[in-house]
């Protein structure tokens, strides 16, 4: 057994608390992780309280059902976070109110927050450093964990398109399927069933979208427009991959007004320049080529604009496109 796997075993097993969180805005990885972790928690040690905590989801229902931590949780509790690279961006608890915290995360590491930490950038996923873990210590696998994992797989990695999807990542889904006897058809069909709602957000995108000189798409989508589309602003996450393959875009960016949490939502994908650095200055971030922020005003949204065009022409620039 890998000695960090070991490590952070051990530390699972002293603790009767267990609180598990991730990123704000939870994605299919990030839920998928959270909740096949309790899961496989409950299932190797029955006596042990497990909470996965954060803003519920409704599109993503199936994964689980979030709870809340309350004082005196917090007294003795191990907090597991997964999916998550820095502090302010996680989830529901209250970060240093815990003694004990643990790691698992596949981005661009911004904070070192914890001595018990896997962290893999070149994992494809949350969900895969969680199966690699656990078959690695032995533990028995739930089936409904398994599913959660898989499809926090293919989502990050986009149906397998996106290069994270390596060597590993395989050898894992091969396991799920072969050992845990999950269906992937099924799952696939939770996953990318969507409303007629939804399809026709995405042709007003389609439609309406933006594209500069140097290979920026982008959209800015008013209440009104969610509204007339009957959706609402995480409607977007859903879309966002779905521009991989356009020859004119190089990076492209949604920004969704969300008058309920007062912020406009930001979802950005790149298909070559690195991208997460400049949203990190927007209190945001994430992988090099898939990030997001929520930002004040649309006004930031013109900035971002600007800035993504510059990255994208010296990018050009650079590689003689």
């Amino acid at each position: 057994m890998n000695k960090m796997n070991e490590k952070i075993l051990n530390l699972i097993k002293k603790y009767n608390n267990i609180v598990i969180a991730r990123h704000i805005g939870g994605d299919p990885d990030a839920l998928g992780s959270t909740f096949a972790l309790k899961e496989i928690i409950e299932e190797n040690f029955p006596d042990k309280k497990v909470k996965v905590v954060g803003a519920s989801i409704a599109r993503f229902k199936m994964f689980g059902t979030h709870e809340k931590v309350d004082d005196e949780t917090y007294k003795d509790a191990l907090l597991i976070a997964l999916d998550v690279p820095d502090i302010k961006r996680i989830d529901g608890v209250d970060f240093y109110k815990f003694k004990d915290v643990i790691k698992m995360d596949h981005h661009p590491e911004i904070d070192k927050f914890s001595d018990y930490e896997i962290v893999d950038e070149n994992a494809s996923s949350a969900s895969e450093i969680l199966a690699t873990w656990c078959y690695d210590c032995g533990l028995k696998m739930p089936k409904h964990a398994a599913e959660n994992i898989f499809m926090g797989i293919v989502a990050d990695t986009n149906r397998f398109l996106f290069q994270g999807a390596g060597l590993n990542t395989f050898k894992v889904v091969v396991r799920l399927i072969e050992d845990e006897h999950i269906n992937p058809t099924e799952l696939y069909a939770l996953l990318y069933n969507r409303s007629i709602s939804e399809v026709r957000l995405e042709g007003f995108i389609s439609e309406n979208m933006k594209v500069t000189k140097n290979g920026v798409g982008y959209i800015k989508i008013t209440d009104k427009d969610l509204k007339d589309l009957n959706v609402d602003s995480a409607s977007v996450g859903s879309i966002m991959n779905n521009y991989n393959f356009i020859e004119e875009l190089l990076t492209w960016v949604i920004f969704t007004e969300d008058l309920k949490n007062n912020v406009i939502r930001t979802s950005a994908r790149s298909r070559g320049p690195v991208i997460n650095k400049l949203f990190e200055q927007y209190n945001g971030g994430g992988h090099m080529y898939a990030c997001g922020a929520k930002l004040k005003s649309f006004s930031e949204a013109d900035e971002i604009v600007d800035k993504l065009e510059e990255v994208c022409k010296t990018y050009k620039e650079e590689n003689e496109i």
